[in-house]
């Protein structure tokens, strides 16, 4: 798996620092005495763990001193009082960053451990779990990693990525056929995904040289009639709805992946602890 670039950790994780302490600092903190302390970072449920480096430079930047040690490596499922890491440094450094730090990894293993219920839910089928653009302003790269982290396969970035033509771009166009050509001839090596909502959409572009498509909010009956028409010639997705309830149903209908919003619009945090001995 492709690593997060440290200089991005180092960046967001002091943006991060420097919400919490502006403008006067940690001022509680102040009033206790500032000793060597030995701590310990507990997983307070089951859960696939994310995150871990951005914690550990949590503490680094607020004290380089602070020896932090990790117990296990990110994308591990762990039980309930599992020690993922342990800490040794001056009680101010450690109580300045603990929030923060334990902000991402609730965060990261939060969308790891739901993308990863999904990714077992489908283990005996040959169908992807895919995450959305669906994420928290400015933390897409963080989610998108915990969705990898959980066994999901990330969708396109951001819109520079590839072209993904859906209803609203086909309802200002008001001709699927002749927009979809377009973007072929224009597509300068992107992948080109088309979503349609019902057989009469697909109909109009089949045989058209594109990848990908996209079906949005389809029936289970209606699912398995597009698949069997697109199979040979694209490869085939569902999106709108999906659940933990009704994802093996749609996985079931023949796609080779469905994206879910919930991963990361509605991931939550996993419940982390900072125990002193």
């Amino acid at each position: 798996m492709q690593k997060i670039n440290p200089k991005y950790i180092r960046s967001i994780v002091r943006q991060s620092l420097r919400e919490d302490l502006m403008p006067s600092g940690d001022i509680t903190t102040k009033n206790i005495k500032n000793r060597i302390i030995i701590a310990k970072i507990i997983a307070g449920q089951n859960c696939v763990v994310g995150g871990l480096s951005f914690a550990k430079e949590a503490f680094k930047i607020t004290d380089k001193k602070i020896f932090f040690k990790t117990k296990i490596k990110d994308g591990i499922t762990v039980n309930k009082g599992k020690v993922i890491a342990i800490l040794k440094g001056r009680s101010s450094g450690i109580l300045k960053s603990e929030r923060v730090a334990l902000n991402f990894l609730g965060l990261i293993s939060g969308v790891a451990t739901i993308t990863n219920k999904f990714v077992k839910k489908l283990k005996d089928k040959d169908c992807e779990v895919c995450c959305t653009r669906k994420t928290l302003p400015n933390l897409r790269l963080i989610q998108k990693y915990g969705v990898r982290l959980g066994g999901g396969t990330n969708h396109r970035f951001n819109l520079s990525d590839e072209i993904l033509i859906k209803d609203n771009h086909i309802a200002v166009k008001n001709n699927i056929n002749a927009l979809v050509k377009k973007a072929i001839k224009n597509k300068k090596g992107k992948i080109v995904t088309v979503e349609v909502d019902n057989l009469s959409q697909l109909k109009k572009i089949v045989g058209l040289k594109f990848n990908r498509v996209l079906f949005d909010n389809m029936s289970n009956k209606n699912l398995k009639k597009a698949v069997k028409i697109s199979k040979k010639l694209y490869e085939t997705e569902a999106s709108g709805g999906i659940t933990f309830k009704n994802v093996r149903q749609i996985a079931g209908t023949g796609v080779d992946r469905v994206s879910v919003g919930q991963i990361t619009h509605s991931a939550p945090n996993v419940d982390f602890k900072i125990n002193f001995k």
